[in-house]
């Protein structure tokens, strides 16, 4: 599990970053890739990586200001002509779906598979038997979420050498133990698998979140994620700004890291306002308050362990 940052500006595109997109990768998981936001040029930015749209199963935008979704169109449409055949299913806010369908009715693009669309409300949104994702509304000028993504506890592994020593020998049987509760063996003896495996591994929590200013009522809700990923728009000295906009600090998004004790911290959205030069300020504003925090540039991938 591993999160691609795709684009990590604000507003409008520079040189150095591209507006706002980032793949939590599931391919280990699932088969799949989740993207959250798409903003103008999403594809264009694949197109400098290893990632395969057909994978990309569901996307989950934030809100609609338009560097978070002008890029979506162009991507359906070019995941249809590379041969993705598979149904995307569209999270978002009230609006989204009639944007989307606009755009490709204008421009008289018919896609290969079907979409599916769920009008975003906090709470529960998703479930399987692997994942719960949440949503969570934030503060910003319009309806913006964040996402939280927690993965099921994981089953321990199944102890070989045990069954090994209770005359039960590795084959198809290993399997069907790990796929089952209670297994019935050859000789009509029947056991539970639940005591041929170790202790259970704990899912991860993942925390995507879209634009937003202060906002303290989050904490509980990403309180010992594994990952936050929080917008950082201005440095701590424009505080005024971020205010004014709706938007966050740096100081900001450590602090909500520091009170939820989160393990780690991504900036991004950036301000076109801050150059690389200044990078490093920015992170350092960050880390004086949480420690175990990182500043996204586009193409960065960040493991999830």
């Amino acid at each position: 599990m591993q999160l691609h940052f795709l684009g990590t500006g604000a507003g409008i595109p520079s040189k150095l970053r591209n507006v706002s997109s980032v793949l939590l990768d599931l391919l280990q998981e699932t088969n799949q890739m989740w993207m959250f936001d798409c903003g103008e040029a999403t594809q264009h930015q694949i197109l400098s990586t290893s990632i395969r749209p057909r994978k990309i199963s569901k996307i989950f935008i934030t809100h609609l200001h338009g560097d978070h979704i002008y890029g979506l169109p162009g991507f359906l449409s070019s995941r249809s002509f590379q041969g993705g055949d598979s149904p995307v299913q569209i999270y978002g806010p009230k609006g989204l779906e009639n944007f989307v369908q606009t755009a490709l009715h204008v421009a008289d693009t018919k896609l290969n598979y079907p979409l599916e669309f769920f009008e975003t409300r906090e709470g529960v949104i998703f479930e399987n038997s692997q994942f719960i994702i949440e949503a969570k509304q934030l503060i910003h000028g319009v309806d913006s979420y964040g996402y939280i993504i927690q993965q099921k506890d994981l089953p321990g592994p199944l102890l070989a050498e045990k069954l090994i020593a209770e005359g039960i020998q590795p084959g198809p049987i290993f399997q069907l133990i790990k796929e089952n509760e209670e297994v019935k063996l050859a000789n009509g003896r029947i056991i539970k698998s639940k005591n041929y495996r170790g202790p259970v591994k704990k899912g991860k929590k993942i925390a995507i979140f879209g634009d937003t200013k202060f906002d303290s009522s989050v904490i509980p809700i990403v309180r010992n994620a594994d990952v936050l990923v929080h917008e950082a728009t201005f440095s701590k000295e424009s505080q005024d700004l971020a205010m004014a906009y709706y938007h966050s600090t740096t100081a900001d998004a450590a602090t909500i890291a520091k009170e939820a004790n989160v393990k780690k911290l991504i900036l991004t959205h950036l301000s076109s306002r801050y150059q690389s030069q200044d990078v490093a300020h920015l992170l350092e504003e960050a880390k004086q308050i949480f420690d175990n925090s990182y500043i996204a540039n586009d193409f960065d991938t960040f493991p999830i362990l």
